[in-house]
């Protein structure tokens, strides 16, 4: 070993031991007589020392010679230090140099390598090898390394089984667009890389393995955003002879362990919502519930008055905001642009002040009586000084709007503390959804979803209004983990993909093998994946998914690093019988 202690390791208790450490130097400060090293390492940070006159020379000239980032072994005495740093768990010794050995030299790092750098995302990303060596990265990696850890500890002690399923399968059209990977042997021929083992893990229970998980590598050909990656990583789950309470409980139990033993943090009974309250009450099927702020309805209430666009709207639905009746005209008039931007699409924005002496003050005070907005304020619950934002329209992209209004508020307000954690089951979802492009159908989470037994009867006449036997677990406002109750007989799914539009050949094309399996004894089964991405980012108080990840994407879908994706050799496109236009 090159090293007898780490670089985090030594203490007060150590003082007069010899040591050998070995790491990177992080930077030096020479006072002319006397010289100080700090030499880090992934456990932390040791300051050395030499001093002109106690020090060798020769060796004092070797370690002036040093520079930032040079990969250096030293031997020498653990000393006191007489300036301690409490900032650093080293803070109270430093080591007395005797040798010095420079194990490699480095070219002057692009960017600082310190918690607050000064290097930019691209730059960062380029050489994302000298970016791990800061300790804001290298700690969301050693918290998805305990993630992983006691979600594996958790599983196995709920007797699941952690299987691999493979990563070169079939390209399915429904869903997300697939990554396709050519065959040489086949020529014409594609594989597709998983965007979920969903087929496979229900193979798996048809196989009599009746809890399975895999942390497995997913993708998916999509546009990016600060937490998707075309290359991501699930909690995959399957669970078999079960019903939807059975694992609403055993994965409400894992996200509880996380919390217990990643974050030291308790967290209650995961409440549970309906989508159709989920949707009425915080316009989103991943509410934020760490702060009330609910929808309040008064469509009613503002009829007959002849404001046109309460007249003409679907609905009238607000939010009261706490404490900020006293906004100016500026702040309002920032509130009614963010609502009108392209994003969220809406006309305009109704307020209603209720100031602190009592007083109310609207921005429809031509059309609405005091007396009328004293009814309102009081639908709203509101208390002296609290703001009532209003906005109207269609039903559901009413909501929509509303509730990117309801996220800026709890923003503005400090209501969306990183550090305070709230979870939240959403269930009913409904089975299918209306694409306006396809003008047809498409299953909401995916074609194997079992529907509510008691609403397959309204399949053939208001397919909309079928609820499926999914649920989605929410933390903070991101969805976190999806599942459902799948089909398990082949009639039933037959029946499915007749819906979804799928022609008899079509669904034998892309998914026989899956129904021929249950005509051999299917259990009845379901299960959940989590992002394992987005869990982390949210565990360390992150809006990106991308520093817990060692090597990630940029927003083009890029590795800036080893510039992927990037051409080919005319060769290798021969041999996979490939035409590449120029």
């Amino acid at each position: 070993m090159l090293r007898t202690h780490t670089c985090g390791e030594l203490r007060i208790s150590d003082v007069n031991k010899q040591t050998t450490l070995s790491g990177w130097v992080q930077r030096l400060r020479d006072k002319g007589s006397v010289l100080w090293i700090d030499l880090r390492d992934r456990y932390g940070i040791t300051q050395l020392i030499f001093e002109e006159g106690k020090t060798e020379a020769a060796l004092l000239a070797s370690a002036r010679s040093l520079g930032r980032e040079y990969v250096i072994q030293v031997e020498g005495t653990v000393v006191e230090r007489l300036s301690k740093n409490d900032k650093i768990a080293t803070g109270d010794i430093e080591v007395k140099v005797t040798k010095l050995n420079i194990l490699n030299a480095a070219k002057l790092p692009p960017f600082t390598i310190e918690d607050d750098t000064d290097g930019g995302d691209e730059l960062r990303m380029k050489y994302r090898y000298l970016d791990l060596r800061r300790n804001p990265v290298r700690e969301s990696l050693q918290l998805r390394h305990k993630m992983a850890q006691q979600t594996r500890a958790y599983l196995d002690s709920q007797n699941f089984i952690e299987v691999e399923t493979p990563v070169l399968i079939k390209s399915t059209p429904e869903g997300a667009r697939d990554f396709v990977v050519p065959s040489r042997i086949h020529h014409g021929e594609f594989y597709a890389l998983p965007q979920s083992p969903q087929t496979f893990k229900q193979l798996l229970m048809v196989s009599g393995f009746d809890r399975y998980y895999q942390i497995v590598k997913c993708f998916r050909d999509e546009d990016l955003r600060a937490d998707r990656q075309p290359e991501f990583t699930q909690i995959d789950c399957e669970m078999a002879f079960i019903t939807q309470e059975d694992i609403l409980n055993t994965f409400e139990g894992l996200i509880r362990h996380l919390f217990k033993n990643v974050k030291g943090i308790d967290i209650p009974s995961v409440p549970r919502m309906k989508y159709d309250e989920a949707m009425r009450l915080y316009g989103s099927d991943k509410p934020d519930t760490r702060f009330e702020m609910k929808f309040v309805e008064i469509t009613e209430l503002t009829k007959g008055k002849n404001f046109p666009v309460f007249e003409s709207a679907e609905l009238v639905v607000g939010i009261s905001a706490k404490g900020c009746s006293e906004y100016t005209r500026k702040q309002i008039d920032e509130l009614t642009e963010f609502v009108k931007r392209p994003q969220i699409g809406a006309k305009g924005l109704v307020y209603v002040q209720y100031r602190t002496d009592g007083s109310i003050k609207s921005s429809v005070d031509k059309f609405y009586s005091q007396d009328d907005l004293k009814v309102w304020a009081e639908r709203f619950n509101a208390q002296p000084g609290d703001l009532i934002l209003l906005l109207a329209g269609e039903k559901n992209a009413t909501r929509k709007q509303l509730n990117e209004l309801r996220l800026l508020m709890g923003e503005r307000l400090g209501l969306r503390d990183k550090n305070k954690f709230s979870a939240l089951w959403v269930l009913d979802f409904p089975l299918l959804e209306w694409n306006e492009e396809t003008k047809r159908y498409h299953a909401m989470h995916h074609p194997f979803t079992s529907p509510k037994p008691e609403d397959i009867h309204l399949l053939d006449t208001k397919p909309g209004e079928v609820r499926a036997n999914a649920y989605d677990m929410v933390i903070n406002g991101t969805e976190v983990g999806g599942g459902s109750i799948r089909i398990h007989d082949r009639p039933t799914q037959s029946m499915m993909f007749t819906h979804l539009g799928f022609t008899e050949e079509e669904a034998k094309k892309q998914f026989g093998f899956l129904m021929e399996a249950f005509e051999y004894g299917a259990p009845p089964h379901g299960g959940i994946a989590f992002g394992f991405d987005r869990l982390c980012s949210i565990f360390g108080g992150a809006d990106s998914i991308r520093d817990f990840i060692a090597f990630p994407k940029n927003n083009a879908g890029r590795d800036v690093m080893i510039d992927s994706p990037s051409t080919i050799s005319q060769e290798q496109l021969n041999e996979l019988a490939l035409l590449i236009k120029k």
